[in-house]
């Protein structure tokens, strides 16, 4: 993604920081049946034509996009509730773009009279990663984002309200909004990273100096004056913090153990249902304006090749219905997940989840629904599965805090690492001389999207082969998917560098045996290299004087036909224990 900026490294050498502050979730490698093939690779009738396709997510056109979220809406939808709250409350969206299965919305318009939205477009998230200097938020996630907000306006407004959207820090924003207001209390969906959670105490100080009427007449008759205060509320997993059978300073540091325990120990809340009508919103002149790519300081580009995501809880909800009910692929979802090429081999729910655009309850519900309706088997468990890693991540992120972003991770590990800049930036552009690290890396800056497989296999290369220090890799995803969010991304590199809280280490994944299991034809590196298109099958990923020459060695060879049995054995382990970077 982003190749409209591509930023140099600051120096060869970079300053030792300590970072303040989401993308990998884990599944074993399975070598795929025959049977699914096909559903993995491009379609034929798109194999036979260009190289340039263009793969929509979803696939369907905006009438039934928005169609299928209005149904969605009105099965999510109650006609009565008594609101019982005086007064005007604020939501301070965050990463929670949504309106079903949201609390922070539904406490506003269940405790005040009147609800005002709001959205800050914060600088400081489109301002340079801690430790190298890339652009936190790249051009391709900055125009989701940009969709995302519209989306949610339109579908704030089908609901009576709106969305007022401001440019600047919200411990500026948000105090001004209470007291121009008279507002109450601000919600908003708590977050676990530091960063978020120094914005957060911010906020809340800022609140705290403000004094608005309470609404509530004395026996003298004078209005009584209170604090505004900051309500957080928890909204970002599929099991509740609250619900977890064990402190989250005492998480198991193997995903096995929590997987378990929760799912033997605790229940999944139901979506929070909110009425038809959630006005009235506040008389206002200006609300302001969804943001252009040239207000947020970078420069629009259009995807012309691979997957092109459409941002918003519309088209999150679309996803889900497309995935699940008219193309009926979660009945095949394990067999297939591992997959390098296409729109349908995996959900692609991850980059909306990231957004919160897509609450993971209404998917647990979706899948429940699915079995009951049509199936119940290990693919329609594995959706699940996925969803439980990812909760995962955001625990550790609360037990591990700022090390989780640090050289030596959760297990504060002392290792040399390079920070060669000729190295990294052959990884990062796509030049490595391995056809397979080269076409993912091209994938992730054209489209902001890469596979789960392909991020394990990136990751390894540069962390393993090239030994580059892991941060590295893990700022530059930071930089450029669509679905990042702090906790897997960085929970993931931490895995894939070897330094996370897991304590088996070993995490090699070898380049030839990936691409003998999970590309044989070749068929995914042509289509982002096409130079490599006109070789036979069998040369693609060894194209020799064809390519250009490979800039590290493998550190466990770089035999592609017999295998190297060390690398294998090795790879195995990697792929079973690895984790998974998204849906």
């Amino acid at each position: 993604m982003f190749s409209s900026i591509r930023p140099s490294l600051i120096s060869a050498k970079f300053p030792q920081l300590q970072k303040p502050t989401s993308s990998f979730v884990h599944l074993p490698q399975n070598n795929l049946s025959l049977r699914f093939r096909a559903m993995i690779s491009t379609p034929k009738s798109e194999q036979s034509s260009t190289n340039d396709e263009v793969y929509r997510v979803p696939g369907l056109d905006l009438s039934e996009i928005d169609g299928i979220a209005e149904e969605t809406f009105r099965r999510y939808s109650i006609s009565s509730m008594k609101r019982n709250g005086n007064g005007v409350s604020i939501v301070w969206f965050r990463n929670d773009l949504r309106v079903l299965d949201n609390e922070a919305l539904f406490k506003a318009w269940l405790s005040s009279e009147v609800v005002l939205p709001v959205y800050c477009l914060d600088p400081r998230l489109f301002g340079p990663t801690y430790y190298f200097g890339f652009p936190k938020t790249g051009a391709l996630r900055a125009k989701f984002l940009i969709e995302c907000l519209a989306d949610l306006k339109k579908n704030l407004r089908k609901h009576g309200l709106d969305l007022m959207i401001r440019h600047g820090k919200p411990e500026d924003i948000l105090p001004l909004l209470v007291k121009t207001f008279g507002a109450h209390t601000v919600y908003a969906q708590k977050e676990t990273c530091s960063e978020e959670l120094i914005v957060e105490r911010q906020v809340s100080k800022g609140l705290q100096r403000v004094e608005v009427a309470s609404n509530q007449q004395q026996s003298t008759g004078s209005t009584q004056l209170k604090r505004a205060k900051l309500e957080l509320l928890w909204g970002s997993t599929l099991y509740h913090v609250d619900d977890l059978p064990f402190d989250v300073s005492n998480l198991p540091n193997v995903y096995t153990q929590f997987r378990k325990s929760v799912e033997s120990k605790c229940k999944i809340s139901g979506c929070i249902k909110i009425p038809a009508a959630l006005g009235p919103a506040p008389e206002i002149k200006d609300w302001g304006s969804i943001p252009s790519m040239d207000q947020l300081g970078l420069q629009g580009k259009k995807v012309s090749k691979g997957l092109v995501f459409l941002g918003g809880e519309s088209a999150a909800l679309c996803r889900v219905h497309e995935y699940f009910w008219k193309k009926d692929l979660v009945r095949v979802y394990k067999e297939i997940r591992n997959g390098m090429l296409g729109a349908d081999y995996s959900t692609k729910f991850s980059t909306w989840l990231a957004s919160g655009s897509l609450s993971p309850r209404f998917i647990y519900e979706e899948v429940k629904r699915y079995e009951k309706e049509r199936l119940a088997n290990d693919s329609t468990y594995w959706v699940l599965f996925e969803l439980i890693w990812r909760d995962y991540f955001r625990f550790l992120s609360i037990k591990y805090g700022n090390s989780l972003f640090h050289l030596g991770g959760p297990r504060r590990l002392e290792l040399k690492w390079s920070q060669d800049r000729t190295l990294f930036e052959s990884w990062r552009e796509g030049r490595t001389g391995y056809p397979l690290i080269d076409a993912n890396m091209k994938e992730l800056s054209t489209t902001g999207f890469m596979s789960n497989r392909g991020r394990q296999i990136v990751c390894s290369f540069l962390t393993r082969d090239m030994g580059i220090d892991w941060r590295m890799g893990a700022e530059w995803f930071e930089t450029c998917l669509l679905d990042y969010d702090p906790c897997s991304n960085y929970g993931n590199w931490t895995y894939g560098a070897g330094v996370g809280n897991d304590p088996r280490e070993d995490r090699y994944f070898s380049i030839p045996k990936q691409a003998q299991v999970y590309d044989p034809e070749g068929e995914f590196v042509a289509y982002w290299l096409p130079e490599l298109r006109p070789l036979p099958k069998v040369n693609r990923h060894v194209p020799g004087i064809s390519y250009i020459k490979p800039i590290v060695p493998l550190k466990f060879g770089n035999k592609y036909r017999q295998g190297n049995q060390r690398a294998g054995r090795r790879s195995d382990v990697a792929g079973k224990q690895s984790t998974r970077l998204k849906l």
